[in-house]
C-alpha cells in the first residue's frame, strides 16, 4: 500500500471505531424510538399493531402539553441567559490571568462536575428551603418577616439548573477566549476606545464562535434536564423531560412517551442549529464589516 492510500483510510480507521460505538448507542436506539412513536397503546395493551400519528396529534392539540413544551423553552432558554451573563466575567478572567494558582482555579471550576446532578440539586433544596441557608440570612439581615417560599417554584429551577451548567459554559468560553490575542484589547484603548466600547466591538465579536457553541451546549443540558426540575420544581412546574418520564413509566404509555422524547430531541436540536447559525453569521458580518 502507497504511502497516500494509506493516509487516505487513516483517517476512516481511527474515527470508525468511535462512529460504531455512537450508532450502537445513539443512532440504533432513535430509530427504536422514532418507531414506537407511531405506534398506538390503549389501557389492554401498551403497544397496539399498526401505525399512527395519533401520538403527535395528541401532543399539538392538547394545551396540556403544549404549556410544558414552551415553559421548558423558556427555562432553557433563561438558564442559558443567566450561565453567559455569570459565567462570561470569570471565563474571561482565566483566559486571561497569569496567576500561578490559574490551574488551582481551573480545578475549582471542574470540580462541580464531579458530583451528580441529583446531589447538586439536593444541595439547593438546602440552600432554597423553608428553613435553608438563604432564608436565615434573610432573617438575620431582616430582610422578610417570615421565610419566603423559594423552592418548588420556577425560580428556584433556574437557579438551580444554572448552577448546573454553568461550568459547561466557562469551559468552553476560556479555551476559546485563550485564543484571543489581548494585545488587541490595548491598542483599542490607546486609540481611546473606553472598556465598554472595547467589550462590544473587539472581545465579544472575537468570543462569538465560543459564545455559540457554549451557548448550544448549555441550552441542550437545560432542555433536557430532569432531575432538577423534579427536585427543585416539584408540582409547582412540570417540564419535557420529567412530563415524557411520567408517560413511560407511570402511564405505561410507551407510545406518546416515545412521541415525546422525539419531540424533545428535535425541537432542542432545531433550535440550538438555527441559534448557532444565527450566532455565526452575525459573527462573520462583524468580522467582515
Amino acid at each position: 500500500m502507497t504511502r497516500t492510500a494509506f493516509r487516505a483510510w487513516q483517517g476512516p480507521s481511527l474515527a470508525g471505531p468511535a462512529s460504531l460505538v455512537v450508532l450502537i448507542i445513539i443512532i440504533l436506539p432513535m430509530f427504536v424510538l422514532l418507531r414506537g412513536s407511531f405506534e398506538a397503546g390503549s389501557a389492554q395493551a401498551i403497544v397496539q399493531e399498526g401505525l399512527t400519528l395519533a401520538n403527535y396529534q395528541r401532543f399539538f392539540t392538547d394545551p396540556y402539553y403544549l404549556d410544558i413544551f414552551f415553559v421548558t423553552v423558556k427555562i432553557a432558554a433563561l438558564c442559558t441567559l443567566m450561565a453567559l451573563v455569570l459565567g462570561f466575567p470569570v471565563a474571561y478572567f482565566l483566559a486571561r490571568t497569569q496567576s500561578r494558582h490559574k490551574s488551582l482555579m481551573i480545578i475549582l471550576v471542574v470540580f462541580p462536575l464531579l458530583v451528580g446532578n441529583v446531589v447538586r440539586a439536593a444541595g439547593w433544596m438546602i440552600i432554597l428551603g423553608h428553613a435553608g441557608a438563604v432564608n436565615t440570612l434573610l432573617g438575620w439581615l431582616g430582610l422578610a418577616d417570615e421565610p419566603l417560599k423559594l423552592l418548588y417554584t420556577p425560580a428556584a429551577v433556574v437557579i438551580g439548573t444554572t448552577g448546573i451548567v454553568l461550568p459547561y459554559l466557562i469551559l468552553t468560553l476560556q479555551s476559546v477566549l485563550e485564543g484571543i490575542d489581548f494585545s488587541v484589547e490595548e491598542a483599542a484603548r490607546n486609540l481611546g476606545a473606553n472598556p465598554v466600547v472595547t467589550f462590544l466591538r473587539i472581545t465579544l465579536p472575537i468570543a462569538t464562535p465560543g459564545v455559540a457553541a457554549g451557548t448550544v451546549l448549555v441550552f441542550i443540558l437545560c432542555m433536557n434536564a430532569y432531575a432538577t426540575p423534579v427536585l427543585l420544581g416539584g408540582t409547582g412546574i412540570t417540564m419535557m423531560a420529567p412530563a415524557l418520564y411520567d408517560q413511560i413509566t407511570k402511564a405505561a404509555d410507551w407510545p406518546f412517551g416515545s412521541a415525546m422524547a422525539l419531540i424533545l430531541v428535535i425541537s432542542t436540536l432545531g433550535m440550538a442549529l438555527i441559534s448557532h447559525s444565527l450566532i455565526n453569521r452575525k459573527y462573520a458580518k462583524t468580522m467582515t464589516a
